[in-house]
């Protein structure tokens, strides 16, 4: 991914950095005559730089491992058997949490309520995120514990689910969820780090060496106790939450303060909900409603103060948008105050950019915003789109239209949402087509992009998105020994190979931190 050098034959690292790419006959030239020199035949397999994920729910991916698997699960008898099992086996007084239900994927493809869970849980408090993290399914215990019945007014930016009855019905919709999140008990310290550890070990599997993080302080605290150790293998940017954000300026926190591991990233700002839970903001109603617009996290002055707020105090900021509406209440954000991020040199994003109406397209270019994406969204809400929204699709994870604009990519997962496997968003974004196939000749395939172009945005364009291009994102002399081998090369084959492809090896740091 070096523009000067594309291709090379093997590249030699001292001490964590690439000191030269070029021919195998110059790079045991440079090994020669050193003892301590290790030299690795990699059998013409094909090296890359380590892939970044620009948008991944690092600890919660840790954390899932030890709660309630729910994720792709395509009927609702067996989540209640799970959810049963677990209420089954809990201890007194624990709860029963669980993330990665899909109503969408269910013959019922109707949103579920308490009555279901009570069923199989009826005394266990149970939480259940849906995949996407913006709605959450809790029984009669749960409700009970936190305290929500009809009484309850629903909170700024949040909707509590009733019945016919006005009955809470068990469903909490954007900050609604915090009421329960309230009173469910806090991981722990110890909790943190082995899933910060399991989440690790499951990224370099993937290839991964590099993670931007929308999580909060107790993320970041974790990180810093396991880098302060030295068994912190990836390059780790952290977004701030808005919470975050007074305490941050206090202290005079900038974007890009820390090490080449650890760092502050931007500060990330909710203004929508999600496409699935149908609370993404639009400009015209969801399909099938009169009246659904979705829900606005915050107002559109609030936004701008935000951005202006942070921006002076040279931190950059991040902003989830899903929906039209949405996406262009923040760029017309950015535009507003443009004169104080700008000459401050930050780099704004916007995460997810999810459908865009098509005269916005070009603004991201224009306005020198990133387009922080995650394409295995695009294949896996595909027929979530096509029903909720339309026509609208046509603009929607519109990789390609972004890209001929002049907008930089900086591609992630959204893990655990969905699968964390950079091969299977690459191939998403290539093909447009799920791994089976489906749709034949690929969903929009006007918006299709090149190996490459999606490559870069694994690499390139997520370290210039994070601030980290002197230190990673291609193979070059000077920067961090951070690469991946592959079974083979996903460049010069056609876009079904990219899911054939096998990592052999991940290096971070010019240690091997993964072989198969």
């Amino acid at each position: 991914m070096d523009e000067h050098r594309p291709l090379a034959q093997a590249l030699a690292a001292r001490d964590g950095r690439i000191v030269h790419v070029g021919t195998n006959e110059e790079v045991l030239r440079l090994a020669k005559g050193r003892p301590n020199c290790a030299t690795f035949d990699l059998g013409g397999h094909c090296v890359l730089p380590g892939f970044t994920d620009s948008h991944i729910h690092f600890l919660s991916l840790g954390l899932n491992l030890e709660h309630v698997a729910l994720a792709g699960v395509t009927s609702l008898e067996v989540v209640l058997e799970r959810v049963g099992a677990a209420a089954r086996a809990a201890a007194p007084g624990e709860w029963v949490l669980g993330w990665g239900w899909d109503h969408s994927l269910w013959q019922e493809r109707r949103f579920p309520d308490r009555g279901l869970l009570d069923r199989v849980a009826p005394e266990v408090p149970v939480a259940l995120r849906r995949k996407d993290g913006h709605m959450m399914w809790l029984n009669s215990a749960a409700l009970a514990g936190a305290g929500i019945d009809r009484q309850t007014p629903d909170p700024a930016a949040g909707r509590i689910g009733r019945d016919a009855a006005g009955e809470p019905d068990g469903l909490l919709f954007e900050r609604a969820m915090e009421l329960a999140q309230r009173v469910i008990p806090e991981t722990s310290e110890a909790q943190a780090e082995r899933a910060a550890r399991r989440a690790m070990a499951e990224l370099h599997e993937l290839g991964v060496t590099g993670v931007h993080i929308p999580e909060g302080a107790q993320t970041f605290g974790t990180l810093q106790r396991l880098d302060a150790r030295g068994e912190l293998r990836l390059r780790a940017t952290m977004m701030l939450t808005f919470d975050e954000l007074d305490a941050a300026l206090a202290t005079g926190l900038r974007s890009g303060f820390g090490s080449d591991r650890l760092r502050v990233g931007p500060m990330k700002v909710f203004v929508d909900g999600s496409l699935g839970s149908e609370t993404a903001a639009m400009l015209a109603p969801f399909e099938g409603s009169e009246d659904n617009y979705g829900i606005l996290m915050v107002a559109p002055d609030a936004v701008r103060e935000a951005i202006a707020r942070a921006s002076a105090g040279g931190i950059a900021c991040a902003v989830h948008a899903i929906g039209d509406r949405a996406n262009r209440m923040v760029l017309d954000a950015f535009e507003a105050t443009r004169e104080v991020w700008q000459p401050a040199g930050l780099r704004p994003r916007i995460e997810h950019v999810q459908v865009l109406h098509p005269d916005d397209l070009p603004c991201l270019a224009r306005l020198g915003i990133i387009a922080s994406m995650q394409p295995i969204h695009a294949t896996q809400d595909m027929d979530l789109v096509d029903r909720l929204w339309g026509r609208r699709g046509r603009y929607a994870y519109a990789f390609r239209s972004l890209l001929e604009s002049g907008a930089t990519l900086a591609f992630g997962s959204d893990a655990p949402v969905e699968t964390a496997d950079p091969l299977a968003g690459m191939y998403a974004a290539v093909a447009r087509r799920r791994p089976d196939g489906t749709p034949l000749g690929g969903w929009y395939p006007e918006e299709r992009i090149a190996v490459e172009d999606a490559l870069r945005a694994y690499t390139t364009g997520a370290a210039y998105a994070a601030g980290m291009e002197q230190y990673t994102g291609s193979l070059t002399p000077g920067k961090r020994a951070d690469f991946v081998v592959l079974s083979h090369n996903v460049l010069d084959r056609a876009p079904e190979t990219i899911l054939e492809a096998q990592v052999l090896q991940t290096v971070f740091d010019g240690e091997v931190v993964y072989s198969s």
